[in-house]
C-alpha cells in the first residue's frame, strides 16, 4: 500500500478520499488554488501545494503543477477524485510517465471509455444497446446538424468529454440547434477544455439508472449494483438512491451484462459507473456512457454494500487483487442490505432560477444522528466561492427499506443550518414530501414538470412565520461579523421540523 498520495481535487470529494486514505495510514498531500488557502481540504490533509490562480483553468486543470506537486512532496500516488482532471487520459499518463501511480483505469481505457463518442462507438462494437445518434470525434456543426434532422427532433446535444450535467443542451426546434450547440460547446471548453460534442435522440421521460463497477488489474470485475438517479434538474442530478425501486431480475441480469461486456473491452480497472436511460416498463434500456472515475453518488452503493469504494481504488491502483464478498463481484442482488438515499446540500437558491449563492458561510452544523452520513468540504467561516461548483454537502441516510431511509433524511435535512448562503434544502424536503417521490412514480423530467415554479416557504401560518423569523434573526454566528442571509431567509435551513410538524 501506498504511504503517501495526493488527492487532485478539492471540497468534499478531497476530504472524502482523504478520510480513507488516513485510516489506512496513509500521509496526504492537498493542493489548492488561491481562493483555497485556507478550505477544508488544506486544513484536513497533511500538508499542501499552492498550485495557481482561483480559476479552475489557473490552477486545478493544469496537469503539470500538479504531478510537480506530487514529485515535490514525495507522493507516490494520485487520486483524482471527480470532475477536474479525474477523466483525462493524458493526466493519467502524465502521471505514469513521471513515476506516479493514477488511482484509477489506464490511460489506454481512459481513452476507450472516458470520451462519450468512444464509449459509444466501443457499445456498438460489442452489441450493447445505444439510443440512435451521431458520435464522430470530428462532427462539425453542420454534420451535427444534418443528424438530427435524420434521426428527429427533439434531440439531446453532449459534450464528449466530462458530464455532470455540464456541455448538454435539449433541442426541440431545429431553428434553435445552432445556438443551442454554441452554448453547449462553451461550456464544454469551460468546464473539461474539450468542446467535441455528439448529438442523439432525446428520449421522453426515462429514467437514469446507473451501475457501479469495480475491477482489478487480475481480471476480475465486481458488479455493485445499480444506483436511481432519475431526479435531475437539468441533468444535474439532485437526490441518488440504491437499489432502484425499479429494478427487476431480468432487466438488472441484462444491465450487469452490458457493464461487464464494456469494461472487458475497455480493459478497464479501478472505480467506475456505467450509465444506461432505461424505459422500466418496457424493460428497455440504452448506453449512455461511462464515467471513469468515483461518482458523486457513490456513498449509497457503500451503504447497501458494506465497502469503502475508496479504498478499494487505492488497493486496485496498488496492484491488490478484489477481495469482497464473491455474491458482490457476480451481482448477486441477495447481497444488497436494505436501502440508502442521497440528497445534495448546493449553495443555490431554488426560488430564482437556481442562482448560485456565494459567499461567507457564518454558521454550519449537520445533523448530530450518528447514522447519518454527511460528506463536506465546508464548515462555518469557509468561503463559497463563484469559481467552484455549488455543492456544500451530501447528506446520506441508510435503512432497512426505501420509505424509512426517505424518513430518515427529511429529518436529517430538517436538522442541517447553514447560515450565509442560500441552499436547496428545504427544496428537497418538498420533493422528498411529494406522492409521486413516495410512490417511486418519476423520470429524469420529474422535477422539472413538478416543482417548476417552486416557492419557497409557501402555506407558512403567519404566525409561526413571525416565530421563525425572529429565531433566524437571533441566531449566534461564533461572534463573526456580517449579516446572516441566504439559507437562513426564511424558513430554508432553519428548524424545518417547525413548519413541517
Amino acid at each position: 500500500m501506498f504511504k503517501k498520495i495526493l488527492v487532485a481535487n478539492r471540497g468534499e470529494i478531497a476530504v472524502r478520499v482523504m478520510r480513507t486514505a488516513h485510516r489506512l495510514g496513509i500521509r496526504t498531500v492537498a493542493v489548492h488554488s488561491d481562493v483555497d488557502a485556507e478550505a477544508v481540504h488544506v486544513t484536513f490533509a497533511d500538508e499542501s501545494v499552492c498550485i495557481g490562480g482561483s480559476a479552475p483553468d489557473e490552477s486545478y486543470l493544469i496537469q503539470e503543477k500538479i504531478v510537480a506537486a506530487a514529485l515535490s512532496t514525495g507522493a507516490e500516488a494520485v487520486h483524482p477524485g471527480y470532475g477536474f482532471l479525474s477523466e483525462r487520459a493524458e493526466f493519467s499518463r502524465a502521471c505514469t510517465l513521471a513515476g506516479l501511480t493514477f488511482v484509477g483505469p489506464s490511460p489506454e481505457a481512459m481513452e476507450r471509455l472516458g470520451a462519450k463518442v468512444d464509449a459509444k462507438r466501443l457499445a456498438v462494437d460489442n452489441g450493447v444497446p445505444v439510443c440512435p445518434g451521431y458520435f464522430e470525434p470530428s462532427a462539425t456543426l453542420e454534420d451535427l446538424r444534418n443528424a438530427a434532422d435524420q434521426i428527429g427532433y427533439p434531440v439531446m446535444l453532449k459534450a464528449s468529454a466530462g458530464g455532470g450535467g455540464r456541455g448538454m443542451r435539449v433541442v426541440r426546434d431545429p431553428a434553435h440547434f445552432d445556438q443551442e450547440h454554441e452554448l453547449a460547446k462553451d461550456e464544454a471548453l469551460k468546464g473539461f477544455g474539450d468542446g467535441t460534442m455528439m448529438v442523439e435522440k432525446y428520449i421522453e421521460r426515462p429514467r437514469h439508472i446507473e451501475i457501479q463497477l469495480l475491477a482489478d488489474k487480475h481480471g476480475q470485475i465486481a458488479t455493485l449494483f445499480e444506483r436511481e438517479c432519475s431526479l435531475q434538474r437539468r441533468h444535474q442530478k439532485v437526490i441518488e438512491e440504491a437499489p432502484s425501486p425499479v429494478m427487476t431480475s431480468s432487466l438488472w441480469e441484462k444491465m450487469r451484462g452490458a457493464a461487464r461486456t464494456l469494461a472487458t473491452a475497455a480493459g478497464y480497472h479501478g472505480a467506475g459507473t456505467v450509465e444506461f436511460m432505461v424505459d422500466a416498463e418496457a424493460g428497455e434500456f440504452y448506453f449512455l456512457e461511462v464515467n471513469a472515475r468515483l461518482q458523486v453518488e457513490h456513498p449509497v452503493t457503500e451503504a447497501i454494500t458494506g465497502l469503502d469504494l475508496v479504498e478499494h481504488q487505492l488497493r486496485i491502483a496498488a496492484g491488490e487483487r478484489l477481495s469482497i464478498d464473491q455474491r458482490l463481484i457476480e451481482g448477486d442482488r441477495s447481497a444488497i442490505c436494505g436501502h440508502a438515499i442521497e440528497a445534495r446540500v448546493t449553495a443555490e437558491d431554488p426560488a430564482m432560477g437556481y442562482l448560485p449563492s456565494t459567499g461567507k458561510i457564518l454558521g454550519w452544523a449537520m445533523s448530530s444522528d450518528p447514522s447519518v452520513r454527511s460528506d463536506s468540504g465546508y464548515e462555518r467561516g469557509s468561503e463559497v466561492s463563484r469559481f467552484y461548483d455549488s455543492l456544500l454537502a451530501k447528506v446520506i441516510c441508510h435503512s432497512q427499506d426505501r420509505a424509512s431511509a426517505t424518513s430518515m433524511l427529511r429529518q436529517a435535512l430538517c436538522d442541517t443550518h447553514i447560515l450565509g448562503v442560500k441552499t436547496n434544502i428545504e427544496f428537497m424536503i418538498d420533493v422528498l414530501d411529494h406522492p409521486e417521490f413516495a410512490s417511486a412514480d418519476f423520470d429524469t423530467s420529474w422535477l422539472g414538470r413538478r416543482f417548476e415554479n417552486w416557492t419557497r416557504g409557501g402555506g407558512l401560518p403567519r404566525g409561526l412565520l413571525e416565530v421563525v423569523t425572529t429565531a433566524t434573526n437571533s441566531v449566534s454566528t461564533g461572534g463573526m461579523s456580517g449579516k446572516t442571509t441566504g439559507a437562513f431567509d426564511l424558513p430554508d435551513g432553519f428548524r424545518l421540523t417547525q413548519k413541517r410538524a
